[in-house]
């Protein structure tokens, strides 16, 4: 305001050459640009003829646009949370949790748990080291665990549930930038980890049932069992024909359905994981495209090969094989590595 009024001053003094009418104008501007400062609070002195220096401005610069991105998944929904859509999971998950609590008891309940609260342990010191803010609430932790529990097998001792566990939080998810930023299914990144590291539990040899309180499953996972009727053809003991139709008997295609297969805890009944992924397609937590192509892919792939040898397992095996709707429907949908839109 007050360098206006030094502009009007020396406005009005160069409109005359009368030094007297100079001074006179000067005053009579200085008076209003008195009055006007007390009104307005400003109590700068300022006497006729005195200058007032021009504040500094900043430099114009270009504005800057801020956009503020949420985590993955990106949904079309607004309604939909990425913790509404966790908790979404965790129920479609419950079914499979419940058959392996049937087919293998207490080390279901134990492996799956002591994944569950390694995930959200790691999530939580992550959180802490790097200074960020909890995201416990978001149930990714809960449901990376439940997955990865699912995945593994019954006699897994507790340090590999241990260790899978915060390498999926810390080398699948944290080291990329946490939710949203991971390029790796950050379950799978756990359990390929503890494959690597601890070989002689994650393989063939942990699927094998030692313990006889675990009287539900009574036979050995689909693919050893392919492995033996192999091993009898070659040896003249059985025909082509006979492996073919003891692999896709009644018995067989029943007890893959309803729980009775041997394999990782997730993968026992193809009928429970149906039911959690019909659950998802219903509350549209994942699109029906991403396991349609699973699926027909593996049939595509195990019907060349089976017609090509007949004691490769056919396709019916494979499509209700838990793995492989386990894999389609909880793994590859994955909202972060896999496209929703």
């Amino acid at each position: 305001m007050w360098l206006l009024c030094v502009r009007l001053s020396r406005a009005d003094s160069s409109g005359t050459a009368d030094p007297r009418g100079q001074s006179h104008a000067s005053e009579e501007v200085m008076g209003r640009c008195q009055d006007m400062a007390r009104h307005t609070g400003d109590d700068t002195n300022l006497s006729p003829g005195s200058t007032v220096a021009a504040p500094e401005t900043a430099p114009e610069t270009a504005p800057t646009l801020a956009l503020e991105i949420a985590p993955s998944p990106h949904l079309v929904d607004a309604n939909v949370t990425t913790r509404r859509a966790m908790i979404d999971v965790v129920i479609a998950l419950l079914p499979a949790t419940v058959m392996s609590v049937v087919a293998f008891h207490w080390y279901a309940v134990v492996q799956v748990g002591l994944c569950v609260l390694s995930c959200v342990a790691a999530e939580w010191l992550v959180n802490r080291v790097a200074r960020q803010p909890l995201t416990l609430g978001d149930g990714t932790a809960v449901v990376t665990g439940m997955i990865l529990g699912l995945s593994l097998p019954w006699s897994a001792h507790w340090y590999v549930a241990v260790i899978g566990s915060c390498a999926a939080i810390g080398l699948g998810k944290a080291v990329f930038g946490g939710l949203g930023h991971n390029i790796f299914n950050p379950a799978m990144v756990g359990r390929a980890f503890v494959m690597l590291s601890f070989a002689g539990q994650m393989g063939a040899a942990a699927y094998v049932r030692v313990d006889s309180e675990l009287a539900v499953v009574t036979r050995p996972t689909p693919l050893t069992l392919a492995k033996q009727f192999a091993a009898d053809l070659a040896a003249g003991r059985v025909t082509a024909g006979d492996a073919k139709v003891q692999l896709e008997s009644a018995e067989s295609i029943w007890g893959l359905l309803v729980g009775q297969a041997n394999g990782s805890l997730g993968e026992t009944s193809a009928l429970a994981i149906l039911l959690g992924g019909c659950y998802l397609l219903w509350r549209r937590v994942i699109s029906w495209e991403i396991p349609a192509g699973v699926i027909l892919i593996a049939f595509v792939c195990t019907e060349l090969g089976h017609l090509t040898n007949l004691t490769h397992i056919g396709p019916l095996n494979h499509l209700i094989n838990g793995s492989l709707l386990f894999g389609a429907l909880f793994i590859a949908t994955d909202p972060v590595t896999s496209p929703v839109t």
